[in-house]
């Protein structure tokens, strides 16, 4: 009876080291964490979360051999969700130093921003994204567009067609689109980039128009540039090219009563809409010059550009077209697109245009989000649209964009509900990218050491 008794406790014991042993020292456990579906709108809680080899290796109720883990992240009373996207951003380029490209690239990475969209691309920047998929360097994933595609740099179907083959052949992600291009000169474009498979975003020039623009399926547009003027009209006999700033001097010729039709159209033809409305909050508003520049993330940003946009700012505010009422009508305007849009439109993409104006990489889309709650979307709407839809977006459900078995850990951790309150997406624990940890004491000295670079 002893015989068998010692057998039964050593296999018991040998199969204990042998689970012992099946566990990578490389694994992290996040124990007992209250997962946020992304795709649902629900909290998983008390979930235990293996990471290894830069992935999600299980999502798990219970973990028998927690213990087993060298490498633990305690969850318990957080909540983790996938990192962000930030889905118009801008990447600085050289003359810019190499030290001072990466500073910015880990602003973005310190606020839950995993994912960037790069908006003004640059030869650079594919060794860059480079970089950042192989962990070369501490960075968000890299998507980046071409150079501009502009009225200046395509002035001919000849040399759009050019360039088109060209970036795609370099191996730009997309097309970045900006005002000035001629309509027939824009529908070649848009011709030799369908022919040789690559999409197109941004700016929708005004020889086009935004019904035009819409039909010709952007990846996506973004500003809501063009839907403005889409409401004006054609009774009103305006000028397009006196437009203004995003159509701000048609503000009082806007007919509302179109927003349906616009909306209706961006679903009909694919076209996902990246707000950026804190760019109308920040740059273009009537907001005193200094209150902007006291916000505390500004210590992340050299001198010359805090002066720069001092200027640009006040240039702005002394503009004799400005108007404090029709800025409000303006941005009422605006808010109106962007509900309609993320309620009967194709979907909504979350993006700030960092760095522009007061708006420092990875701090702003906090304010963008605040924004786009203002305009009447909810907190699963927004966070979808920084999460699970960049990954639709880019037809890579199957990478990232959930917290999901196989997908690339790229991950946030937070200490209160973002589903209730999105300033939770700003009490930071951590960040996970590609499997490697930043906590946020991490996180902290190096944001310090970025603040005394800038100061000096």
């Amino acid at each position: 009876m002893k015989k068998i008794a010692f057998l039964i406790i050593s296999l018991v014991l040998a199969a204990c080291n042998q689970a012992q042993e099946k566990v990578s020292s490389t694994a992290i456990l996040i124990s007992d964490v209250t997962i946020v579906d992304v795709r649902e709108g629900q909290l998983l809680e008390n979930r235990q979360v293996v990471i290894d080899s830069g992935r999600i290796k299980s999502v798990l109720e219970t973990l028998e051999n927690a213990e087993a883990y060298q490498n633990t992240i305690n969850g318990s009373g957080k909540y983790l969700m996938p990192g962000l996207a930030e889905m118009h951003a801008h990447i600085p380029q050289p003359p810019t130093s190499q030290e001072r490209i990466e500073d910015v690239l880990f602003l973005y990475l310190s606020n839950s921003v995993t994912t960037i969209r790069g908006m003004l691309g640059h030869p650079a920047h594919l060794e860059l994204r480079e970089k950042a998929e192989n962990g070369e360097i501490v960075s968000p994933q890299i998507f980046t567009s071409s150079p501009s595609l502009n009225g200046n740099s395509v002035q001919t179907e000849e040399e759009a067609e050019a360039k088109v083959r060209q970036y795609e052949k370099d191996g730009y992600d997309f097309l970045k689109i900006h005002p000035g291009i001629k309509l027939p000169v824009f529908d070649q474009l848009v011709a030799t980039a369908n022919e040789v498979g690559i999409s197109f975003a941004g700016h929708v020039p005004v020889d086009v128009g935004i019904r035009h623009a819409l039909e010709s399926k952007y990846a996506s547009i973004d500003h809501v540039d063009g839907f403005l003027e889409g409401l004006v009209p054609e009774t009103a006999n305006i000028k397009p090219s006196e437009n203004g700033f995003f159509g701000y001097n048609f503000t009082k010729l806007a007919d509302t009563t179109k927003v349906d039709e616009l909306v209706a159209l961006a679903k009909a033809n694919g076209v996902w809409i990246v707000p950026t409305q804190s760019l109308y909050t920040k740059w273009f508003a009537p907001a005193d010059v200094d209150s902007l520049l006291a916000l505390p993330e500004m210590k992340y940003m050299p001198k010359e550009t805090l002066n720069n946009w001092r200027n640009a700012k006040e240039n702005y505010m002394n503009d004799p077209n400005f108007n404090k009422d029709q800025w409000q009508q303006f941005i009422d305007i605006r808010k109106q697109l962007i509900k309609a849009l993320s309620e009967n439109g194709h979907g909504m993409l979350l993006g700030s245009d960092a760095p522009q104006l007061f708006n420092v990489p990875g701090f702003s889309i906090h304010q963008e989000m605040a924004d786009m709650a203002d305009a009447g979307m909810t907190n699963l709407e927004i966070i979808q649209s920084g999460t699970i839809d960049p990954a639709v977006y880019f037809g890579m459900e199957d990478e990232f964009g959930q917290i999901k078995e196989g997908l690339v850990a790229d991950l946030i951790l937070v200490d209160a509900n973002p589903l209730k309150d999105l300033g939770a997406l700003q009490e930071l624990s951590g960040v996970m990218r590609q499997g490697k940890w930043y906590s946020k004491g991490e996180i902290e000295k190096r944001l310090s050491e970025i603040e005394e670079k800038a100061n000096n």
